[in-house]
């Protein structure tokens, strides 16, 4: 039986998603919490591995189960006394990780046929969160929040951004990885400021290569502070390759907000045209 799970974390004090010995991670805490449930050593494949640091409001990851961990899963008592024991695993997960965890799982239901929560993805979006001298300091935001100091024009910012739509190669705004393709396709990239004043970039890809989304964020604020112009983002991308200009933004800042899905009966060739395509995990950060 396969299994998605809707995740979010907190990820100030993980090292990234994936699972690594000695170190904690948000896919090795979920994966212990899942065996504590089902037994065995379930292996969680996620929408988009996240960096040391960066946050996440809307992950999605499956599970595949064997028929004796299926025979563990939570049973309901008596109809209308829980729910089935696909849904009710959320909550026990949510049992084992305790009061106040820094990572959680809002729900799981049995994937429709083809799902594959990487494969089958679409898009992924991440919001980014700037807090620059025109903002007040707020200590609840610290954790995903990155400060710059100095006075932003979102109108320059937000010019430059959408200025980068489309579909390109972003070698310039990656960081390298031997045989990985740097091509996307950027959907959606803004900038604009919310009620409290901090400046909130929308950005959303097919996929995105390692780092790409500090990257293009420090692109557009060196935009912002005026060190260099916008038009400027567009030919850094062009150049294929890094320059000094830019630097790659905090991961504290970053939330990996929503990841998109095709109808249930295209899931399955959705997840067999970007396995053709593509090889390498793809990795928001």
């Amino acid at each position: 039986m396969r299994i998605r799970l809707d995740i979010a974390y907190d990820g100030t004090h993980f090292r990234g998603w994936a699972r690594q010995p000695g170190l904690r991670t948000v896919q090795g805490t979920l994966e212990d919490a899942l065996s504590r449930i089902v037994g065995g050593e379930p292996r969680l494949v996620v929408a988009g591995r996240t960096d040391a640091g960066v946050h996440a409001s809307g992950q999605v990851a499956h599970v595949d189960l064997d028929e004796a961990q299926v025979a563990r899963l939570p049973r309901r008592r008596r109809q209308g006394d829980e729910p089935d024991g696909v849904t009710a695993l959320a909550g026990r997960i949510r049992g084992v990780l305790g009061a106040y965890p820094d990572v959680t799982v809002h729900h799981t239901v049995a994937a429709p046929a083809g799902f594959d929560a990487r494969f089958s993805a679409v898009w992924r979006r991440y919001v980014y969160r700037i807090a620059d001298l025109g903002t007040g300091y707020d200590p609840l935001d610290r954790a995903r929040t990155t400060t710059v100091k100095a006075h932003l024009d979102v109108a320059a910012m937000d010019a430059a951004a959408r200025s980068l739509i489309g579909l390109h190669d972003f070698a310039a705004y990656c960081k390298a990885r031997e045989e990985a393709t740097t091509i996307r396709t950027l959907l959606e990239f803004d900038w604009h400021r919310d009620p409290a004043g901090a400046l909130l970039a929308h950005v959303r890809a097919d996929a995105f290569c390692h780092s790409m989304v500090r990257a293009l964020v420090g692109a557009c604020v060196a935009v912002g502070e005026g060190r260099i112009d916008p038009e400027r983002v567009v030919a850094i991308r062009d150049a294929g390759a890094r320059l000094p200009d830019t630097k790659v933004l905090a991961a504290r800042g970053l939330v990996l907000a929503e990841v998109g899905y095709p109808a249930d009966e295209l899931l399955a060739s959705r997840a067999e045209q970007t396995r053709n395509r593509r090889d390498a995990d793809d990795i928001g950060s």
